[in-house]
C-alpha cells in the first residue's frame, strides 16, 4: 500500500510502518550500509505484520476491505480483464441508470455481454452514480443486455458492488420490486451461460437483481448478505454499534458463503485486498471466467437451465421436528 492510499482503522500499524519504511528509503544511500539494515529489518517487520492482520480478519472488517474507496468497481475489471467494451445504454421504458453499467466486450477473442453494479471514486461521481445502487430501471437495463445476449448466443458475466437497491420513493413508484423480482424469473430460464462475481457489497436484493447464474464466485474480502451489517444491527439491536457483531451472526463472508454451498467459489486477492494489486485480482478472476466458459458452453441449453434450477433450489438447510 502506497502511504498515500486511505487506510482503515485496523490498518493503522501497517500504515505506521510503511511511513517509515518510506521515510527511511529518502535518506538510505548505497553506502549507508548501517541504515540499509535498518531498512530490510523494518521490511521483514512489515511483512510479519500484514500477514498477521490480513489472515486473521474479523467479517467486520472484511465488510470494510469490500467497501474500499480504492478497490477496483465493474469498469476497472473490464478495461483489465477484457477489450473492445462497447457501453449500451438505457431501459427503453425511462432512463439511463448509471449506477449499472454494461455492453458488449471481448475476451480472449471472444465475444461476451458484461455488466456489473459501478461507484463512484469521489462525492461528485458517486451522486452520478447513486453509490451503486440502482433504479428499477437500473435492472431493466441489465435484463435487455441479458436477453440481447441470449438472442446472439453470447455468455454474460456479472459483477456485484452494491450496497442494495435503491429504496427511494421514485424508485419504488417505478417498479423496484417488480423489476428485480423479473430479473430473478427471467436469469433463472436465460438460455445462455452466466457467471456472476460479487467483487465488493453483495447487498440484498440489489445483488440478486442480477445475480442468478450457472457459477458465483465471490472475492476473498467481499461479502454477500440479505441485509447490510448495519441495517441488521439497527433492526436486532436498534444500535448501529453492534454491526461487527452482525457481520458476524449474517455469515456473510466468502469463506461462510462457500462452506454453506451457497457460491462456488472464492476468487483470491492480494494480502492486504483487491485495491493492492488490482491486476493480479483480475487476472484471477479473468482465469475463472476461461476455466468455466469452457465447460458451460458444451453445456445443452435445457440441462444448462436444469442445473441453475437445481443450484438455487438447493440452498439452503432445513430442519424437521421428529413426530
Amino acid at each position: 500500500m502506497a502511504v498515500n492510499m486511505p487506510g482503515l482503522d485496523f490498518e493503522k500499524p501497517i500504515i505506521e510502518l510503511e511511513r517509515k519504511i518510506e521515510e527511511l528509503k529518502g535518506f538510505t544511500t548505497r553506502e549507508d550500509l548501517g541504515m540499509s539494515g535498518e531498512l530490510k529489518g523494518l521490511e521483514a517487520k512489515l511483512a510479519q505484520i500484514k500477514k498477521e492482520i490480513y489472515e486473521n480478519l474479523i467479517p467486520w472488517q472484511r465488510v470494510q476491505l469490500a467497501r474500499h474507496p480504492k478497490r477496483p468497481y465493474t469498469l476497472d475489471y473490464i478495461e483489465m480483464i477484457m477489450t473492445d467494451f462497447i457501453e449500451i445504454h438505457g431501459d427503453r421504458h425511462f432512463a439511463d441508470d448509471k449506477a449499472i453499467v454494461g455492453g458488449l466486450a471481448a475476451l480472449n477473442g471472444e465475444k461476451i455481454m458484461v455488466m456489473g453494479h459501478q461507484k463512484g471514486r469521489d462525492t461528485k461521481e458517486n451522486l452520478v452514480r447513486n453509490f451503486g445502487s440502482a433504479h428499477p430501471e437500473g435492472y431493466r437495463k441489465a435484463i435487455r443486455l441479458m436477453k440481447m445476449a441470449e438472442k446472439f448466443s453470447l455468455p454474460v458475466v456479472t459483477f456485484i458492488d452494491t450496497p442494495g437497491a435503491y429504496p427511494g420513493i421514485g424508485a419504488e413508484e417505478r417498479g423496484q420490486a417488480e423489476a428485480i423480482a423479473y430479473n430473478l424469473r427471467e436469469m433463472a430460464i436465460l438460455q445462455i451461460p452466466i457467471i456472476i462475481f460479487v467483487i465488493g457489497e453483495g447487498g440484498s436484493g440489489g445483488a440478486l437483481g442480477i445475480g442468478v447464474g450457472d457459477k458465483i464466485y465471490v472475492l476473498e474480502n467481499a461479502y454477500y448478505s440479505v441485509i447490510s451489517p448495519e441495517g441488521c444491527a439497527a433492526i436486532l439491536w436498534k444500535e448501529r454499534a453492534r454491526s461487527p457483531d452482525a457481520a458476524k451472526s449474517l455469515k456473510l463472508t466468502a469463506k461462510d458463503l462457500l462452506e454453506m454451498g451457497i457460491i462456488d467459489g472464492i476468487i483470491k486477492e492480494p494480502l492486504g485486498g483487491a485495491h493492492r494489486n488490482p491486476q493480479e485480482t483480475a487476472e484471477n478472476i479473468k482465469t475463472a471466467i476461461k476455466k468455466d466458459l469452457e465447460a458451460l458452453k458444451k453445456t445443452p441449453k435445457d440441462k444448462l437451465i436444469e442445473m441453475r434450477y437445481e443450484k438455487f433450489r438447493s440452498i439452503g438447510v432445513f430442519n424437521e421436528p421428529s413426530k
